[in-house]
């Protein structure tokens, strides 16, 4: 996902997505809810999914919303 909100990966049945506005610690957006929901929806029903992580950039996880 170029010039989004959050970064995603996804190797070896770990699917990570990092929270990515460091600038503004990481407070969500719509655009943020978007990107994080279609992450989910593209492992969700993956078997070979063995954990999800969420983190953030920066110094702060997320400031809210």
């Amino acid at each position: 996902m170029s010039d989004s909100g959050i970064l995603f990966s996804y190797t070896d049945g770990v699917a990570r997505i990092t929270l990515n506005r460091p600038g503004r610690l990481n407070s969500l957006n719509d655009r943020m809810h978007e990107e994080i929901t279609s992450a989910i929806a593209n492992v969700e029903h993956d078997p070979g999914l063995r954990v999800l992580v969420f983190t953030g950039t920066g110094r702060a996880f997320c400031a809210g919303h």
